[in-house]
């Protein structure tokens, strides 16, 4: 990303140099046209190093959000595993209280009588 940046600044730099006028102008180009057109390419290189400053600053928020949205998944995966063994262990709880009074409330077994031979 910065080397990027540096290199857009850098041809930012080396088309302004070239944007000046020429110390003897050329016979066969008018200097309006020459001027026109150097001043219709460093506007367009401005245009092309702002769209790219642009893309990289979308991309990298695109980044930003996806771990935003990892970091929000795992915190609620960590409180939906912490409710789903809260809730576990009281239902576990309560089926082993209900084994201990059915067995407290449940008479001795009556042993079956032995059958004839």
């Amino acid at each position: 990303m910065k080397k990027v940046i540096a290199t857009l600044i850098a041809g930012l730099f080396a088309t302004a140099a070239f944007a000046q006028a020429p110390a003897a102008p050329a016979a066969s180009v008018p200097a309006k046209v020459e001027a026109a057109h150097t001043k219709a390419v460093v506007k367009a290189d401005a245009k092309e190093a702002q769209a790219v400053v642009k893309a990289d600053a979308k991309e990298a928020k695109a980044v930003v959000a996806a771990k935003t949205d990892v970091a929000s998944a795992k915190a609620e995966a960590a409180t939906t595993k912490a409710k789903a063994h809260h809730k576990a262990k009281k239902t576990k709880a309560k089926a082993d209280d209900k084994l201990a009074s059915a067995t407290a409330a449940a008479p001795a077994p009556v042993p079956a009588p032995a059958a004839a031979k």
